[in-house]
């Protein structure tokens, strides 16, 4: 019974790895005081000069990090969960989930001068799996199952700065991410970056913040999506022989939510006979009245700190913390009856995850 959930799991450790929104306003640095330069840093000539900050993104370049993931995981629901039309996720689940995973980053060429498509792969290892699904202990047997699951995969369009870059067939490809549990993404869920937060436009130092707002498009007319990231250089430090900038990075999403359930009664409509009946046509409507496929996502806030080398433009080493809830409200008829099934689920995760440098080829 676990399986479906697994992959769910799996993929929110990777979507979560990955940055969401295009970037709307320009990042401008600022420092400690909310001057735009940062004369003030300079003159206290105890930190490093001003520089510009950027990502080693080039054609053909792959990195590769370790990543220790802790997840805490609290689901239930109700009703009729083959409303979903899919793959059966428990009927409630109170689970931590800690694991080794290797995320490569491969590197080709965007649509657009100046754009980077980066694929992200995590293949996922050593996991322990304690809690309970549907009241009873996870089963020893259940972990190997997750381990053995095939890897994982997303694909972002990103600059030089690490701002994401919206896909242009955006709706179409949110759609098809629809089938979350069987591993695919989920949109609104990438609250951390992918080597870390989106860096700003000029040069910067120890002490200068910044602040990217970024803006997510959503379909059928729901509203955007609003990330806003701050960032700040906190200080320097070293990592394996390497001497970094040390930037904190908090990231607020608002709310997501949007609903299918119009799209899914048009689709039913249209099997409706040319001679139907008038209390056929009542029927379907009071049925496509009725239909609803809701997913939401409570406005988030997540935090991380990376270590970038700024010679090279690697993240040594990255930490990231977010918490995030959503819930699925499903009434759909069934196919045989045509009968009106609902379904709810609410889920809660925590997740802590640390991000290693092991290796890059071609940056």
């Amino acid at each position: 019974m676990i399986s479906p959930l697994s992959r769910l799991v799996a993929a929110l450790a990777l979507v979560l790895a990955a940055c969401g929104g295009a970037a709307t306003t320009s990042s401008t640095p600022t420092d400690a005081a909310g001057n735009t330069s940062p004369a003030s840093a300079e003159e206290a000539g105890e930190v490093p000069q001003a520089i510009p900050l950027s990502y080693s993104l080039e054609p053909g370049a792959s990195f590769t990090y370790e990543i220790q993931l802790i997840q805490d995981m609290v689901m239930t629901s109700s009703g009729d969960p083959s409303a979903m039309d899919g793959e059966q996720p428990p009927g409630d689940a109170d689970l931590r989930i800690e694991a080794t995973a290797t995320f490569t980053y491969d590197v080709s060429a965007g649509p657009e001068p100046g754009t980077y498509a980066v694929t992200i792969t995590g293949e996922f290892g050593n996991v322990e799996v304690t809690g309970t699904v549907d009241s009873e202990p996870v089963a020893p047997g259940d972990v190997p199952e997750f381990a053995a699951l095939e890897p994982v995969e997303t694909t972002i369009i990103v600059d030089e700065k690490g701002n994401v870059i919206p896909d242009v067939d955006g709706g179409e490809d949110l759609l098809g991410g629809m089938d979350f549990l069987s591993g695919g993404s989920m949109p609104g869920t990438e609250t951390a970056s992918f080597f870390g937060p989106p860096l700003p436009d000029g040069e910067v130092t120890v002490g200068d913040t910044w602040t990217e707002t970024t803006e997510t498009p959503m379909p059928f007319g729901e509203e955007p999506v609003i990330t806003t990231v701050e960032g700040r250089v906190v200080g320097t430090d070293q990592v394996d022989g390497v001497e970094v900038f040390v930037i904190e990075a908090t990231t607020s999403t608002s709310e997501v939510r949007f609903d299918l359930g119009e799209f899914f009664a048009g689709f039913f409509e249209a099997f409706l006979p040319e001679d139907a009946t008038d209390e056929e046509k009542a029927e379907m409507e009071a049925l496509t009245e009725a239909m609803k496929f809701l997913f939401a996502m409570d406005p988030s806030t997540s935090t991380s700190t990376s270590w970038l080398d700024p010679d090279t433009g690697i993240v040594r080493r990255a930490e990231a913390a977010t918490s995030i809830r959503f819930t699925m409200d499903i009434a759909m008829p069934d196919e045989e009856t045509n009968e009106l099934v609902e379904f709810g689920m609410e889920m809660t995760l925590d997740q802590e995850m640390t991000l290693r440098y092991l290796d890059s080829t071609g940056a």
